[in-house]
């Protein structure tokens, strides 16, 4: 007779537990009969004694089977990227044209921001229209018409996850990198994916805030997608600092569509944008080398197949057809914006980037609880960087409010955020190692 309770027992103990009692005991968290005690003390005793590879990978694939799985027919690769989140994060909306141009196939599926990181999906529903949610069919047909669609995970897919994941939070269990990993992959690996592109942040403005920890996570990530089968390489970024010039909803998406049309306004996220994607495109089979992919993304870029696709992406999904031509007339715009100059003139030695991505949620543009609505609207623009001079005539950054007390509220929170010096400090990498 199968138990859960000897299941839990045996990880309990430090024992590896069968490929057969990891799949039924996933049987049971998505047909509901585990209850919460029991899926609780399964989370946590693999929080508290680990799990090898070998258990990652059924714990993984199990959550992956739980639920529908999309499978492909495409002249192309299949490729996504995912990323652990961070402040001004905006990767995703310029990196899946990028690959969609230099004729990858991207289904992205993505989330909501929650905390001081914001989420892929809130910034595209600042686009009016734009369905986050298609039918498998659209999907499919987006997909292969234009190349990449950028969209929510469906109550079908990785249901598994979505249990064991509102069990972890309000059971202390969130930071085991064995449940992190199988949570991130699960929706992944159940897209039908070629390859996958992850980038770890680390920094005080990550969910792994040392070096160490976001090493170990992104080797974990890479051992077990590629022991199921999909083909994944890991970066590991820093965020300690802002990776754009703006950090909000609407201003991210408006910042992403002036690169996609040639301006750089932060060569930071230029810089991890294209080297996720040249991985993504060697890795695909795209490209032979990383010159030769960097040469094939600088092409689509510069000739502008990247905004078509990105353009033609958001048209096929309800958006607005020349969103691209004109976003300003289509993105929300605050009523109320304002400098915030530092109280000296210096140099940025560091920024509290946690303190920054916090200031968007205090403007209302970053939600505290699963549940709560956002202002698209609000945020930061034209953040200065570390390293960078700030003075009476160039402000720390810009906040874009619903009303003046909510942006001096805001200002503050930002000043705090800024050390200043008078010398210009070493700049810390940007990449620190590829697994």
């Amino acid at each position: 007779m199968w138990l859960a309770q000897e299941v839990i027992r045996r990880k309990r103990d430090g024992l590896v537990l069968e490929r057969s009692d990891i799949k039924r005991f996933v049987a049971g968290i998505t047909d509901g009969t585990l209850s919460e005690g029991q899926i609780a003390a399964f989370a946590m005793a693999v929080f508290l004694k680990g799990m090898t590879v070998d258990e990652r990978i059924f714990l993984t694939t199990a959550m992956r089977d739980s639920g529908q799985t999309l499978s492909w027919i495409l002249p192309g690769p299949v490729v996504d990227k995912h990323s652990t989140g961070g402040v001004g994060d905006v990767v995703s909306l310029v990196l899946a044209p990028l690959l969609a141009a230099c004729g990858c196939y991207v289904p992205m599926i993505s989330g909501r921001g929650l905390g001081h990181t914001g989420g892929t999906l809130d910034k595209l529903d600042s686009i009016p229209g734009y369905n986050c949610q298609p039918s498998p069919e659209q999907l499919r047909r987006v997909v292969a018409e234009v190349g990449c669609a950028i969209i929510g995970q469906t109550a079908d897919l990785a249901p598994a996850d979505k249990r064991l994941y509102a069990i972890r939070d309000v059971t202390g269990t969130v930071e085991s990198i064995d449940l992190i990993t199988g949570s991130i992959l699960a929706k992944k690996l159940a897209a039908g994916l070629d390859v996958l592109v992850m980038d770890v942040k680390m920094g005080n403005g990550a969910f792994m805030a040392e070096t160490s920890q976001a090493q170990a996570l992104a080797q974990s990530i890479v051992a077990v997608a590629n022991g199921a089968g999909v083909k994944t390489r890991a970066l590991v970024t820093d965020m300690n600092q802002p990776l754009a010039r703006s950090a909000g909803n609407s201003l991210e998406v408006a910042e992403a569509i002036a690169l996609l049309k040639g301006e750089i306004r932060s060569q930071r996220l230029w810089e991890v944008t294209m080297a996720l994607a040249a991985q993504a495109l060697v890795l695909a089979g795209q490209a032979n080398t990383i010159v030769q992919a960097h040469e094939q993304l600088l092409g689509v870029w510069r000739d502008g197949s990247a905004l078509e696709c990105f353009a033609r992406m958001v048209a096929a999904l309800g958006g607005p057809v020349n969103l691209t031509k004109a976003p300003e007339r289509y993105l929300q715009q605050a009523p109320v914006v304002m400098p915030v100059f530092s109280e000296r003139p210096g140099r940025v030695v560091s920024i509290d980037t946690r303190s920054v991505g916090l200031a968007v949620v205090v403007l209302g543009g970053g939600r505290q609880h699963p549940a709560d609505q956002i202002d698209l609207s609000v945020g930061l623009s034209e953040l200065a960087f570390v390293g960078e001079a700030v003075d009476e005539q160039k402000p720390l950054c810009w906040v874009h409010a619903a009303n003046k007390d909510k942006a001096q509220e805001a200002a503050v929170s930002i000043k705090r955020a800024y050390r200043l010096g008078m010398e210009s400090p070493v700049p810390g990498r940007l990449i620190h190692e590829y697994i």
